[in-house]
């Protein structure tokens, strides 16, 4: 990086290397709760350049005087040896008359001026921090607040901006001679650490019970003895309560089930070490990095044979979600307790995780034996982040902790402040301004009061930190999610309805800094179409303002409506009514075990009552399970799917065809590939064979459609989205097949490729229409274009 000359060459080289230059410098971006101010003032140091760094509401303010080289030295340097948690988007020089000023200072922080700063994310306790919680020479020796510049709470205790103390749930702690003397020194690093603290000055730990009333003794080792004993642990974490049980205890995690209301889906568990992880699980190195990371998702690994487990962990499930220590009361705890314990959101059934200290006590109390808390308030609720690992990178499933509010790019600055409201599963919001995006955390399914009063308070906290007014506000066309009538209550703005499989792959496409024209392949469970039916299996030309529906999945009707979701062999029925042309062999064993009720639903699904059609590929997914006897009622959602995957072998080659009809739109006959699994199936061939053919025949069929969509468009790129493509299985399926014929592939980098990533995709859509529009666009319906 140069700075902006201001003399002519020829004066440069009279002037000589000698001479003195100063600079202002402008830097956007993430550099505030990350350690760099401290690294501005040590860089500077060792340049020996004068002048000061303070924080304002852009991000950081820098003036540096010194020898013209070291200047430039100093600017090449600033960029290249950032602190790891820091990102730098721009900077800006202006070249300024020297003064002559001596020595570097960090100034107050400046607070004038429209908020453009970026918060970071919440980082795990780093290596040093760790050494010294368990070393007993440390001052901070057992202390679990401990923090620096490197790591602890951000996104969760940060109440305003710019990040300073005053503007966090730490400002009640007042810091101690000690700790005061490390945050203004400038070699040390807590030098303006926020959180920083110690037993002296800082939070406070303590054991209570589910009245109220503390237990005696050392919190974290009673918590321990208790977990070991087979109590059930409520654990305040950084973004909220966990509740914990000893991981093999099959009689407590059993308990937790029945308490939690959370009848088979997985527990997520944590381990005390990458090796206590290696006794679980096979890893690969990217799931390792995964799982040390700073961020500190949850990762979900191949489970080893033997896995010392209760079964209720995650009953026949071959996959388990691990996740090391990120606090340092968490790694205290994995002292006290080595072995593996689940953690789980501190929830019953579907409310909101449970992050202030009454609620933990009206809320986990019949959960709970005992609660392990502290006297940090927690300011923003925050679930752990999911991931799984794919082809090397990672995929995220849920976008939380450790990654919000990381901003993602647009590709163009947005001409207004723009609120994009999301869907109903798995539910976020966005927000837009400028060149950068704001992605909530995961709030959970927007189906109850609960989960919409944290969505809404969500919605305002980060509306006001990120200080954006909101003048255009997305949604989705479903009129009654919760999402799209929250967006219809928000006054003085203009509504924008964008199509959910629109979302879906504007989001695919924007994530890959991509604007279109694509083809969009989104299979997922249900949205809603811009002809108001129920679509889920689409082939799209989309670009960010609009797209056409080119080919889509063989409609079927959805037998009892909700029904059909819960209980998967409604629709195989149905399915089956429809691919033997109304004969279906009744000697098929789906049939036989609901033989008394198998009547009433085919009439049910032919009369059209209650059966709205679907093209829903996580429907036909839920259909295959049933027929091969895997899963004929969920207790989650997809469980169906998931399960059908881990049934596959990834190792067969045969598919089965399915027709596709000539279009546009191209029809994908789902039913051909229903028959071909029946047929099997009756015929006694493995089910590990019949659902790897069924997945290996419906990523031929997603090829075939690209092919001749690419005859009609001349279009290279596939997008890849919606919930259906966290199917590592069928995702490499497909890729394999696109690869092979020449197309150029994008899936999702920084987003979740399921409904956790539609607000992003709004928000993208609803900036781009407004930039086509002039910033004045009115109410704007789905913009599908004409086939």
């Amino acid at each position: 990086m140069d700075l902006p000359r201001q003399s002519s060459d020829c004066e440069a080289a009279h002037a000589g290397v000698t001479r003195r230059a100063r600079a202002h410098l402008r830097i956007e971006g993430l550099v505030q709760g990350v350690g760099f101010r401290p690294f501005i003032h040590g860089l500077a140091g060792r340049f020996q350049l004068a002048g000061f760094v303070a924080k304002d509401t852009r991000g950081a303010v820098v003036e540096v005087e010194g020898i013209e080289p070291d200047l430039s030295r100093f600017l090449e340097r600033l960029v290249a040896e950032a602190p790891p948690l820091a990102s730098i988007h721009q900077v800006t020089a202006t070249r300024l008359a020297p003064t002559g000023s001596q020595g570097f200072e960090i100034r107050a922080s400046l607070a004038e001026g429209e908020s453009q700063v970026l918060i970071s994310p919440d980082v795990a306790t780093c290596a040093e921090c760790v050494h010294e919680i368990v070393d007993p020479a440390s001052r901070r020796y057992g202390y679990p607040f401990t923090n620096c510049t490197h790591c602890g709470p951000r996104f969760t205790i940060v109440q305003g901006i710019p990040y300073d103390r005053p503007r966090t749930t730490m400002a009640r702690f007042s810091m101690c001679p000690a700790c005061a003397g490390e945050y203004n020194d400038p070699w040390d690093r807590r030098f303006h650490a926020q959180p920083i603290c110690c037993a002296a000055c800082g939070p406070t730990l303590s054991l209570v019970s589910h009245d109220g009333a503390k237990v005696g003794g050392d919190p974290v080792r009673s918590a321990a003895e208790r977990l070991r004993a087979g109590f059930i642990v409520a654990v305040k974490g950084l973004g909220g309560y966990h509740l914990a049980a000893a991981a093999a205890n099959e009689g407590a995690v059993e308990r937790l089930r029945f308490c939690k209301h959370r009848d088979q889906k997985p527990f997520a568990i944590m381990v005390s070490s990458l090796e206590a992880a290696r006794s679980l699980a096979e890893l690969t190195p990217a799931e390792e990095r995964s799982l040390a990371s700073p961020r500190r998702p949850i990762v979900l690994v191949r489970r080893k044979a033997g896995a010392r487990l209760a079964h209720s962990v995650a009953h026949e499930n071959r996959l388990l979600g691990l996740m090391l220590p990120y606090t340092p009361l968490h790694h205290l705890l994995c002292t006290q307790h080595p072995e593996p314990f689940v953690l789980t959101s501190g929830n019953v059934a579907d409310e909101p995780i449970v992050y202030s200290d009454e609620g933990a006590l009206e809320r986990l109390s019949p959960v709970a034996d005992v609660l392990l808390r502290h006297d940090r308030p927690i300011h923003v609720r925050t679930d752990d982040s999911v991931v799984q690992v794919f082809r090397g990178k990672e995929q995220l499933l849920r976008r939380s902790r450790g990654y919000c509010p990381q901003p993602i790019a647009l590709p163009w600055k947005a001409l207004r402040p723009v609120l994009a409201c999301g869907g109903e599963l798995k539910s976020t919001f966005c927000l837009a301004k400028g060149r950068h995006t704001f992605l909530s955390p995961h709030y959970g399914d927007l189906e109850n009061f609960e989960i919409l009063e944290s969505y809404r308070e969500g919605i305002a906290h980060l509306s006001r930190l990120f200080e954006v007014l909101p003048q255009v506000v997305a949604h989705d066309l479903h009129p009654d999610y919760l999402s799209t009538k929250y967006a219809y209550a928000v006054k003085d703005v203009e509504l924008v309805a964008v199509q959910h499989h629109h979302a879906h792959a504007a989001a695919c496409l924007a994530d890959n800094g991509e604007c279109g024209p694509a083809i969009a392949v989104v299979f997922d469970g249900l949205g809603y179409g811009s002809d108001g039916t129920l679509w889920g299996g689409e082939f799209l030309e989309v670009d960010l303002v609009g797209f056409r529906r080119l080919g889509h999945l063989e409609a079927m009707p959805m037998p009892g409506g909700v029904a059909a979701i819960r209980e998967p062999w409604r629709f195989a029925v149905a399915s089956l009514d429809r691919a033997y042309g109304g004969d279906p062999p009744l000697d098929l064993l789906v049939l036989r075990r609901h033989a008394r009720d198998v009547e009433s639903v085919i009439r049910l699904a032919r009369s059209g009552l209650c059966s709205p059609q679907t093209s829903s590929a996580g429907r036909l997914f839920d259909a295959v399970a049933s027929i091969l006897g895997v899963r004929d009622a969920v207790r989650y959602e997809a469980q169906a799917a998931i399960e059908l995957e881990q049934c596959a072998d990834p190792r067969e080659p045969g598919e089965y065809p399915a027709r596709v009809s000539s279009g546009p739109p191209f029809l994908v006959h789902g039913a051909d590939l229903v028959r071909a699994v029946a047929d099997d199936a009756r015929g006694g061939v493995d089910p590990a064979v019949v659902a790897a053919r069924f997945h290996n025949g419906l990523a031929r069929a997603v090829a075939d459609v690209a092919c001749r969509i690419r005859e009609r468009t001349g279009l290279e790129t596939v997008a890849l989205s919606g919930g259906v493509f966290q199917n590592t299985l069928f995702l490499e399926k497909t890729l394999a097949r696109l690869e092979t014929r020449h197309f150029r592939t994008l899936t999702h980098l920084q987003t979740p490729p399921n409904d956790g990533g539609i607000s992003f995709g709004q928000a993208v859509i609803a900036t781009a229409r407004d930039r086509e529009a002039g910033g004045g666009m009115g109410e704007r319906p789905s913009q599908e274009r004409e086939t």
